[in-house]
């Protein structure tokens, strides 16, 4: 029963672990269930690149402490809990960065403890060194990057007048390389493939690693053997694909891991967006937030379906994108003609890894690729299992503690989820879905002219566009509110949640003074914002706390429309000084005493910063000659089973 169902599992640190639910994914036919089990397959093959790609020594930080956990017997308990909970974080955040700060976290244990600890597994059968190299050569040549919080200390360093490239830790470049040169090799029109390769220096000068299995002719790769599995398993796919279409989607996503070439992608995307398919999937090299460059794509895979009953109103709400983008506060110039219906679909997922597991969003709009959503359309999909565990999981408590007052907490109560719902399908399906490139850039995406600032203009952009239509009465015609007052009801819970969180946020950045997360410096750029250029919000004190206030809706829209005009420019003319001030000024730095007193009163909430999810399982049933007859999902309740079942799954498929 729903009601019995378990939500949270654990709390590990800053971190809540909760387990994801798959309704209807029962009534999925025969061959539905087998095609999503061999992406589920596919997605899990290629999960170690992600890792990879956070660290160049992710994945045997990991090993190591997998093989401490798995042969703990003799540890002392207090080592090795605090051996698991780093181990739990590193599942969580698939490295040792936290996904919200790009801040190194360390074991809370030194140094000598988990030597002794390594040495009591290793007697115990944990295969911790090798031939080539011992246990304790392996464990001081490890020991600055794991526990040094000040060596590389973040994997994507995007602070002003800085080498992005040096004090970046993330392996999309060799650490030999600085900015300057990689924008003077970019710039020498070097760079052939920017979404998918490592850039490397050899015999002092700059090559590009394409990420590629090869196909006899084309050599192989950086990541061959892990794309040669996942070609495997969407090769197994291919027969039970649901149409001819989806067979040649996924036949082009073979080609394209086997070349690595970026055209072979761009067929991929034309032919994936016109895909409607009850199950769908994301996979390969997607979004671009961890390069400090914004061009190098993380690793992420998601497997779903399409939640026929919730999907009604999205798709309302895609028919009506032409209404919106005519209305759009921007100029003319930067409006698109929408020649066909966006496709948006509320979704439930079934497993995610890389950049979509465990740690996942709630909306996706793809391709990325500015050229593809304005000749071909995108897709949008809502994540509807997603937010219903993001709800089922969270209380009120923070609303309570920092709303302004009890008529914003009953709006929230009665309100928030809906509010919710309909700002993030907004955001993705008219606010990423929206507006085109000037013709002065030539046909080439405007991400090209925005280097380090694009991920946070085009976030900004998405969540205004859904802010400035939070009244609109067509909002009514389309079926999230009833009537006029339950519209203004809903548009007002919108603004207080984005005021809420432009502050709230502050609780999860511990000691920086600064911003990383694209989508984080988006919320606090809009906060800033319309506090320094508007009368809108009025900040107050009482008993010693801060509260910010809503007082005039309407001159809030009128500053959100003046914003997101300059927004949508500056994307449309790749006006990377204007970017670079907008977001430097509003975006970037933090209010340290307001985050000093946000932390102060959310830790006396004591509340999860972040929310890591245990994913379903797909099983196979099979006759008696093997053959897979049918799949079943299962729910293992149980985060360590699922990575070292997952770890175990991509040592045998290596």
């Amino acid at each position: 029963m729903e009601e019995q169902r378990i939500y949270k599992l654990e709390r590990v640190g800053p971190a809540q672990v909760v387990q994801l639910y798959s309704d209807g994914f029962e009534q999925l036919t025969t061959k539905e269930k087998i095609f999503a089990y061999y992406l589920y397959l596919a997605g899990l093959a290629g999960r170690d690149i992600a890792i990879d790609q956070h660290h160049r020594n992710a994945l045997e930080v990991r090993e190591l402490f997998e093989q401490v956990y798995l042969y703990q017997s003799g540890i002392e308990k207090n080592i090795i809990d605090k051996i698991t909970k780093y181990l739990k974080l590193f599942w969580i955040n698939n490295g040792f960065y936290d996904n919200l700060t790009s801040k190194k976290f360390v074991p809370e244990i030194t140094f000598e403890d988990f030597k002794n600890a390594c040495t009591i597994a290793e007697k115990n059968g944990a295969k911790l060194g090798s031939s080539e190299e011992n246990l304790i050569t392996k464990l001081n040549r490890l020991k600055e990057v794991i526990f040094n919080p000040d060596f590389e200390p973040q994997m994507t360093n995007k602070t002003p007048n800085i080498d992005w490239i040096q004090e970046s830790a993330v392996n999309f470049y060799d650490r030999n390389i600085t900015y300057q040169e990689v924008e003077k090799w970019v710039k020498a029109g070097n760079e052939k493939n920017p979404l998918n390769s490592k850039i490397v220096k050899e015999n002092g000068r700059l090559l590009e690693k394409i990420w590629r299995a090869g196909d006899g002719k084309i050599p192989e790769g950086m990541y061959s053997n892990y794309l040669k599995n996942v070609i495997y398993y969407l090769e197994q796919a291919i027969p039970y694909a649901a149409n001819e279409h989806q067979a040649k989607t996924i036949s082009l996503l073979i080609n394209y891991f086997k070349t690595g070439n970026l055209e072979d992608f761009r067929k991929f995307n034309i032919n994936w967006v016109k895909d409607t398919a009850n199950v769908d999937f994301i996979l390969g090299f997607i979004e671009v937030y961890l390069d400090p460059r914004g061009q190098k794509g993380e690793w992420e895979s998601s497997v779903f379906f399409t939640n026929l009953e919730q999907t009604k109103l999205m798709n309302n709400l895609a028919k009506y994108a032409q209404y919106f983008e005519d209305r759009a506060p921007w100029q003319d110039i930067y409006k698109k003609k929408i020649d066909k219906t966006p496709i948006a679909n509320v979704i439930n997922v079934i497993a995610s890894t890389g950049g979509a597991g465990p740690i996942s969003p709630i909306g996706i709009n793809l391709p990325n690729e500015q050229f593809i959503r304005e000749q071909y359309g995108s897709k949008s999909v809502l994540l509807h299992n997603i937010v219903e565990a993001y709800e089922k999981s969270t209380g009120l408590e923070l609303v309570k503690e920092f709303a302004a007052d009890e008529y914003e907490i009953q709006l929230q109560e009665k309100y928030g989820s809906i509010a919710d719902n309909l700002h993030t399908a907004m955001h993705e399906v008219i606010g990423h879905g929206s507006g085109k490139a000037s013709e002065k850039l030539g046909g080439k995406d405007p991400s090209d002219f925005l280097p380090g600032y694009y991920n946070t203009l085009e976030e900004t952009r998405a969540d205004l566009v859904a802010l400035w239509y939070a009244f609109d009465d067509k909002i009514i015609d389309i079926g999230y509110a009833k009537d006029g007052e339950e519209l203004r009801h809903i548009g007002e819970t919108m603004y207080q949640q984005t005021i809420r969180a432009g502050f709230t946020q502050l609780r999860r950045i511990g000691n920086s003074d600064q911003l990383e997360e694209d989508h984080m410096k988006n919320r606090q750029l809009i906060f800033n914002y319309i506090l320094n250029n508007s009368n809108a919000v009025k900040s107050e004190k009482r008993n010693g706390k801060t509260f910010f206030k809503i007082i005039d809706y309407q001159q809030m829209r009128e500053t959100v429309g003046k914003l997101l005009s300059e927004v949508m420019r500056i994307k449309a003319e790749g006006d990377i000084e204007a970017a670079r001030k907008l977001i430097d000024t509003y975006g970037l730095k933090v209010d340290t005493k307001l985050r000093d007193e946000v932390q102060s009163r959310a830790n006396k909430l004591d509340l999860p910063l972040y929310t890591g999810f245990v994913m379903p399982e797909l099983e196979p049933v099979l006759d008696p000659e093997s053959k897979i007859v049918d799949v079943k999902i299962t729910y293992p309740m149980d985060l360590a089973k699922q990575m070292l079942k997952y770890s175990k799954f991509s040592r045998t498929v290596r």
